[in-house]
């Protein structure tokens, strides 16, 4: 087994050993449910996707290694999300929402920094986000958007994890997954009480997929950084 798939595997067996604790501490699990508990990475019906303008600047690369760096370009905006969120509290926020929304933030580094480990010399440079659309004052603003990043994320894992080749990276990936999953319930469940299935699944239970352009389309709004996503696979 190569150098990358071992080094996942180290990272992430620590990272499942905090990440367990957290979530036992915390109760985190009793908002997630069984339908979130089912997240899975398979996606079918793919086609190809014209690059929508992501074919200059920082170059996500090709193959395994591609969608690797595809998600921890993904990784990067949500951590810088949830530190900024940690280090500047919306106003009335409860201790029990400032451990959560720490918790999640805990979680978005080690997810940042397994990928930055994980692909070594061959992951892309840290990228710089706009968070200037965001009133961060504003508990709606904070946890809206934190709602759609994490649903975004699970589309995004759900619509990529096809695309990888190596069975090891894709049960790598589909860990992470299964806690941005977590994320997303729990996140629904602070606005809005027993909808924690929200917009990664639809009316059928069937999880929703992107593409990585139409992800990337999507979380551009945050990222100021140019990418460049046509080297990466699509079947």
């Amino acid at each position: 087994m190569n150098n990358l798939t071992n080094n996942g595997e180290e990272l992430l067996a620590g990272q499942e050993g905090f990440l367990s604790s957290k979530l036992h501490r915390r109760s985190f699990l009793q908002y997630a449910g069984a339908g979130a508990a089912g997240i899975a990475l398979v996606a079918a019906g793919c086609k190809k996707d014209k690059n929508n303008g992501f074919d200059s600047g920082v170059d996500l690369g090709t193959g395994d290694i591609g969608i690797l760096n595809y998600a921890y370009a993904l990784e990067q905006l949500e951590a810088a999300f949830y530190l900024y969120v940690a280090a500047n509290p919306y106003a009335g926020i409860t201790s029990l929402e400032k451990t959560y929304l720490d918790d999640i933030r805990d979680h978005e580094v080690a997810h940042r920094e397994f990928f930055k480990a994980a692909i070594s010399t061959k992951a892309i440079p840290a990228l710089e986000v706009d968070f200037s659309s965001i009133d961060f004052t504003k508990r709606d603003s904070v946890l809206g958007t934190a709602m759609a990043f994490e649903d975004l994320g699970v589309t995004a894992y759900d619509g990529a994890g096809y695309l990888l080749k190596s069975a090891d990276y894709l049960l790598l990936a589909g860990k992470i997954v299964s806690v941005e999953a977590r994320h997303a319930s729990l996140i629904r469940e602070l606005i809005s009480p027993n909808t924690f299935l929200g917009n990664s699944v639809e009316e059928n239970s069937i999880n929703i997929a992107r593409s990585p352009i139409e992800v990337l389309t999507i979380a551009g709004k945050y990222i100021k950084t140019k990418i460049n996503a046509s080297n990466l696979p699509t079947s």
